[in-house]
């Protein structure tokens, strides 16, 4: 059987810090239209998420995917690295 992960959240975001062990930091923007203005607004949010190998360093392009409760703050993890930082 396959297992259907429609329900689980994908977001793609840059690494701002890997300082704690199995842990990354990661800043995920999106745009949101202001609902009077119509304009565009760049809203920003960090996660932080789960990564067990600690291969991901500051400006890596990472893909995380939503899990259950890790720790007090982490409900994210690791699904793959999309573009190293030079």
């Amino acid at each position: 059987m396959s297992e259907n992960n429609s329900s689980k959240r994908v977001l793609v975001g840059e690494v701002v810090s890997d300082k704690n062990d199995k842990t990354i930091v990661v800043r995920v923007e999106t745009l949101v239209k202001h609902p009077l203005l119509g304009k565009y607004i760049r809203r920003r949010n960090k996660f932080m998420a789960h990564d067990p190998q600690n291969e991901c360093g500051i400006g890596d392009k990472v893909q995380i995917v939503e899990s259950r409760p890790l720790s007090a703050r982490k409900r994210w993890q690791l699904l793959k690295i999309v573009e190293k930082a030079v």
